[in-house]
C-alpha cells in the first residue's frame, strides 16, 4: 500500500478533547476507557477506547477536571471517539462534549513516528496485543474490572497468544523499497504503510507486518523493526 502522501518532520499532529463532567464521570468512564480512571492522581495517562470486539478505536489521554475528566484524542478520531462514547451514555449523570486542544502528548508528525505513537492511519481494526507489549502495559489495566471490548484484550493476556499482525517502524532510501518489505510475508490483510514522512533522501515509516516478516526481510537497504 503506498501512500499518496508523505509528511514532514515538523508538520503538526492536531488534539481534540473530550470532556466528559458531572457526578458519575468517573464511573462511566471506568466502563468505557481500558484504563483505571480511579487512580489518575493528577496526572494524564494512556488508555485505549476500544470497539465491543477489542479492537482499538483510539489512543487517548486521560486527565483530570475539577468537575470530571479530559480525553485528549487525535483530532482525526474525535468525532469516531465521541460517537463511541455515546453509544453507551444511558441514564448516567455526566455530559459529553467535544472542542480542539492547543496541544497533546506529542507535537509533530516526526515526533510520533519516533516514539512509535499508533495515530488516526494506525487505527485499522487490530486490538491493542498487535501494537506491542509496553503499549498494553501502558494502556490497559487487567485489574480495574470490566469495561467494554475487554473480553478479547484479556483473554489473549491471559493465554500470551501471539497475534498474526504487528505494529512496526520501518526505513529505506524509497516508499517502494519499504512497502515491499512490509507486504512480502503472510496472507492478505492490514499489512504496509499507515504514516510516513522524508528525512533527507531516506523515507521513515509506521506500519503493518504479518509476523512471519520480522525475521525476514531480504532488502538490506531496509530496516525493520517491530514495536514491542
Amino acid at each position: 500500500m503506498i501512500l499518496e502522501s508523505v509528511h514532514r518532520g515538523d508538520e503538526p499532529f492536531d488534539w481534540s478533547r473530550i470532556l466528559v463532567r458531572g457526578p458519575q464521570s468517573e464511573t462511566f468512564l471506568q466502563g468505557q476507557l481500558s484504563q483505571d480512571v480511579g487512580h489518575l492522581g493528577d496526572t494524564h495517562v494512556a488508555s485505549l477506547l476500544l470497539t465491543p470486539t477489542s479492537e482499538v478505536l483510539s489512543t487517548c489521554w486521560i486527565g483530570p477536571l475539577d468537575d470530571g475528566y479530559e480525553l485528549i484524542v487525535a483530532r482525526e478520531v474525535a468525532e469516531i471517539s465521541l460517537s463511541r462514547l455515546k453509544r453507551f451514555h444511558l441514564r448516567v449523570a455526566c455530559t459529553l462534549s467535544l472542542e480542539d486542544a492547543l496541544s497533546g502528548p506529542f507535537a509533530t508528525i516526526g515526533e510520533q513516528v519516533q516514539r512509535g505513537e499508533p495515530g488516526p492511519r494506525e487505527f485499522v481494526g487490530l486490538v491493542p496485543q498487535a501494537y506491542g507489549t509496553s503499549f498494553v502495559e501502558r494502556t490497559v489495566s487487567f485489574t480495574k474490572g470490566c469495561f467494554t471490548g475487554q473480553e478479547l484484550v484479556g483473554r489473549l493476556d491471559a493465554r500470551g497468544s501471539s497475534v498474526p499482525w504487528r505494529y512496526v517502524r520501518a526505513s529505506g532510501p524509497s516508499l517502494e523499497d519499504i512497502d515491499a518489505a512490509l507486504v512480502a510475508k503472510g496472507p492478505e490483510g492490514p499489512k504496509g504503510i499507515t504514516t510516513a514522512l522524508r528525512d533527507g533522501t531516506a523515507f521513515h515509516v509506521l506500519g503493518f507486518v504479518h509476523r512471519s516478516a520480522l525475521d525476514n526481510v531480504v532488502d538490506a537497504s531496509v530496516t525493520l523493526e517491530a514495536i514491542t
